[in-house]
């Protein structure tokens, strides 16, 4: 185990790099170590280290921009409400954990540089303002295009691993799934550049648009079901305005065949100051955001981040890329079950409390049910168009505004 308390001060700031990219085993010797250390604040985004989801020891608390994978179990989790495109910026002017970054790398090419391989996302802007860069080299990690790597000497230590990287499973669609791609296929036309997040529903969402041409791809994250979009020759980047011909995104995280391959996929990985930054999203003119919720209330307002009383998301990238695609793409689409838990999704007023998205930047709410047109829709007539897509036995409550 390294050591790291010749690295990290009490009172620092530490960061590191998220999903498939964590660097496992420096976030254990944090872990360990921090009681000998002091007081520290984490950082990190999707985290699927189980023992974050477990008592924290003494002396560590997690702060993130939401609460994905293993932080939504984390105790005293601090949640910094933030739109992706923010990240980079709070950063520089240390408003996030910042003084130390674990990051997991490839190894050094020929020039010296290692590659943040399929990690670039925030990591890539953060270790531009890091005091002490600590790395795990990781000998399965690939090296990946579109973002500088980084010198060998940068790093004031590393430990070399051969570990797989992290496989997020990929369930097959059930029937609501089926249903809801259907309609989702339909809102997307050839040529469009989409954005899809990551889950069950999005991997159908990405299977139902098999039929389509010529399809762009920008987005913060890329799983298996864009690398079959590619091989079906779906996705091409064709009719890109920018990045014509490119895969782009800032993470990726699928399966050991998905990592294989992003060597001969045309696939580049950039910073969160690229993939969300709304002057560039302002330029792909046919965007097309797909995002999903947790609830939409009967004036179009979106809830992505709690339910029940408790923190299971985050704003992430949904605000960025359904404003830019409402905005000066083509059309911003919220996707998601009818039901969850018994209870309807579609309500008359967002239980969280929340608005992860404001109605005007949502073009369309999509259900198994059907499509809800809103944009130029008054909010007069908005709560017939939503409820009607709603579970039938929950549509005249809605009407009441009952539920």
């Amino acid at each position: 185990m390294i050591d790291l308390t010749g690295h990290v001060r009490a009172g620092d700031g530490v960061w590191w790099s998220q999903a498939g990219a964590e660097a496992t085993p420096l976030v254990d010797a944090l872990l360990d170590q921090v009681g000998e250390i002091g007081p520290v604040r984490g950082f990190c985004g999707l985290s699927l280290n189980r023992r974050l989801g477990r008592e924290l020891p003494a002396g560590l608390v997690m702060t993130s921009y939401g609460a994905m994978g293993e932080l939504r179990r984390a105790p005293g989790l601090e949640i910094v409400p933030a739109h992706y495109s923010a990240l980079p910026r709070l950063f520089a002017e240390r408003l996030l954990p910042g003084d130390v970054g674990l990051v997991q790398v490839a190894p050094p090419g020929p020039d010296g540089l290692c590659s943040l391989g399929i990690g670039a996302d925030y990591a890539a802007d953060a270790v531009l303002h890091s005091r002490v860069l600590v790395a795990e080299i990781n000998h399965r990690m690939p090296a990946t295009r579109g973002t500088p790597g980084i010198p060998l000497d940068r790093f004031a230590a590393v430990v070399e691993t051969d570990r797989p990287l992290p496989e997020a499973p990929d369930r097959s669609p059930d029937e609501i799934d089926a249903a809801i791609s259907t309609h989702v296929a339909g809102l997307v036309e050839d040529g469009d550049t989409i954005q899809v997040g990551v889950g069950s529903l999005p991997a159908a969402v990405l299977d139902g648009l098999s039929g389509h041409r010529d399809l762009g791809f920008h987005s913060g994250m890329m799983t298996d079901g864009v690398l079959r979009l590619v091989d079906k020759g779906v996705i091409t980047g064709r009719r890109k305005e920018i990045d014509e011909g490119l895969v782009v995104t800032g993470t990726a995280i699928g399966s050991a065949d998905l990592y294989a391959r992003l060597g001969e996929m045309p696939v580049e990985f950039r910073p969160a100051s690229y993939t969300h930054s709304a002057r560039v999203l302002a330029r792909l003119g046919r965007l097309v955001s797909i995002n999903s919720a947790l609830e939409v209330d009967l004036t179009g307002q979106v809830g992505a981040e709690v339910a029940r009383g408790r923190y299971l998301g985050g704003v992430g990238g949904q605000a960025d890329f359904s404003g830019a695609a409402a905005r000066t793409g083509a059309r911003s689409i919220i996707a998601l079950r009818s039901l969850a838990g018994g209870e309807s999704t579609i309500v008359a007023a967002l239980r969280g409390a929340t608005v992860t998205t404001a109605r005007a930047d949502v073009d369309v709410v999509v259900t198994e049910h059907g499509v809800a047109h809103l944009r130029g829709c008054p909010l007069s007539t908005r709560a017939a168009r939503l409820a009607a897509i709603a579970a039938p036995q929950h549509r005249e409550a809605l009407l009441r505004g009952q539920t």
